[in-house]
């Protein structure tokens, strides 16, 4: 086992995009990392382990796996998520096996690694905290599907809560990004057409400006229960 000196933050999802972000970004602050995804990844001064986080003994042995070799967790982000996309006047496609997939990646296994996760969180001497990687579709009636928006919904409401619950030992917040430019949104057209013409911003966010906001959140002692809207202010419009 090995036992730095220097905090250990756990990113669920962080082979690209946002996850893949955030990490860079807490490495750079001086976290030894623990990556996570349904794929492979290299970083320097971290570790993989790969996991299929709507699998509850595959939870298990995520948080476990990283205890044991740094030794201490101090930072969870729950980013790894999944979606569908159903117009959501389609009610009839929203069918109950989509709801509960999307419930148990969405809202479950947050919640269950947050559970697993809390007693090594409450020995951390670096002010734990928990980061939820929510969505603008989770505070405002949009979304690629109702299923999906709902989802993140559950996950914004959660946030609420475990703040309360939680504190002040560890502290609990949540960003809700709007559009993010990664290879999956690059072909969205109407999206991008709409963050470019209303976002007081004029542009969809990058995966590092959703990682300042995640940083912020990490290094301030204070914040709990707050939802970062990060969508360029399309929110006002």
């Amino acid at each position: 086992m090995t036992s730095p000196t220097k905090p250990v933050a756990l990113i669920t999802g962080a082979t690209s995009g946002i996850g893949a972000a955030i990490a860079r970004r807490l490495a750079a602050d001086g976290f030894a990392i623990v990556l996570h995804s349904r794929r492979s990844a290299e970083m320097t001064n971290a570790i993989y382990i790969q996991t299929d986080l709507a699998d509850e003994a595959a939870r298990v042995q995520l948080i476990d796996q990283a205890a044991a070799q740094w030794g201490r967790l101090d930072v969870v982000v729950n980013n790894a998520g999944i979606s569908r996309v159903i117009p959501h006047s389609d009610l009839a496609a929203a069918t109950p096996e989509i709801w509960r997939e999307l419930h148990e990646v969405n809202v479950i296994a947050p919640w269950h690694l947050i559970t697993l996760a809390e007693p090594r969180l409450r020995r951390s001497d670096a002010s734990p905290c928990i980061i939820n990687i929510a969505s603008h579709a989770g505070v405002r009636p949009k979304g690629a599907s109702i299923p999906y928006a709902v989802s993140k919904a559950g996950l914004v409401h959660m946030t609420k809560l475990l703040a309360v619950s939680l504190a002040p030992a560890i502290r609990v917040n949540a960003i809700a990004p709007g559009l993010v430019d990664t290879p999956m949104t690059a072909n969205w057209a109407a999206a991008q057409t709409l963050w470019r013409e209303r976002a007081p911003m004029h542009r969809a966010a990058r995966p590092e400006d959703i990682a300042d906001v995640a940083a912020m959140l990490v290094s301030s002692k204070y914040l709990t229960g707050e939802i970062v809207m990060a969508d360029g202010g399309l929110n006002l419009t």
